[in-house]
């Protein structure tokens, strides 16, 4: 239990260099263990910083339990939990984005669940990075799960709202989500205008499968760019590799 790094003050140091970071996202359902662990092998070849482990309808535990220790056992990257619940959680993760989906209708969304976590992570001795959630766009897995209320891209001017608020109440990273299985990739309007009053850490993720959206939204502000479907598909190396070459050479 407890994690290999202190991950915030690696993802700040590499803020700090002014690097951008390539962050793969495996989803537990998806993926078989030995599917999971070459998955990630691969992401860490290919230049990712960190390892996501969750999804939107993570339910079965001793599955999490047995692909996060294989994960973990198989990179040298940081492995972070990505819950959409209390049962996203695993003692064998180094973190966890302790995340607040702060446009959800439903308390327990914004707070129940985070509090009925709480000891549990604590008693692992996670490391829990203060996230807000906010999902944009269209309808997707992660607002149907959550009951959010998407924010229209065509109104960046909220997400500035929210973020400013998480900022305010001691959220230290943010998260922009156009949802898994989204149709369209997150828009960098949206990130460019968060980031003008959000000075924390940001992540970025939802429909991102293409070098030049990737490009996009690192250039517009985000520092770590999350590619979850993609990596689904068979073939899914190339176009992982162009982006995380395309996100060296984009400096904060």
């Amino acid at each position: 239990m407890g994690g290999r790094f202190s991950v915030e003050k690696l993802i700040r140091e590499k803020v700090r260099q002014g690097k951008k970071m390539l962050a793969v996202l495996i989803d537990p359902e998806s993926f078989t263990s030995k599917e999971a662990i070459e998955t990630a092998r691969r992401a860490e070849e290919l230049g990712a910083s960190l390892l996501l482990v969750g999804g939107s309808t993570v339910v079965e535990q001793s599955h999490l339990d047995h692909i996060t220790r294989s994960i973990v056992r198989s990179v040298t990257v940081p492995v972070i939990l990505f819950p959409n619940n209390i049962t996203g959680i695993t003692r064998f993760a180094d973190a966890i984005l302790f995340m607040s989906l702060i446009n959800s209708s439903s308390h327990y969304f914004t707070y129940g669940a985070q509090a009925l976590g709480a000891r549990v992570i604590h008693k692992y001795k996670l490391e829990a990075l203060p996230t807000a959630y906010i999902v944009v766009g269209e309808h997707s897995s992660a607002s149907l799960v959550g009951y959010a209320n998407p924010i229209p891209e065509s109104k960046p001017e909220l997400v500035a709202m929210y973020a400013l608020a998480s900022w305010y109440l001691g959220m230290r990273f943010l998260y922009l989500e156009a949802g898994s299985g989204s149709s369209r990739p997150l828009g960098p309007t949206v990130v460019e205008t968060a980031r003008k009053y959000y000075p924390g850490i940001i992540f970025a993720g939802g429909g991102i499968r293409k070098e030049v959206d990737a490009s996009k939204v690192a250039a517009a502000g985000a520092d770590v760019i999350v590619i979850g479907n993609l990596v689904e598909m068979p073939d899914f190396e190339p176009a992982l590799k162009a982006i995380s070459e395309s996100l060296k050479k984009i400096k904060s």
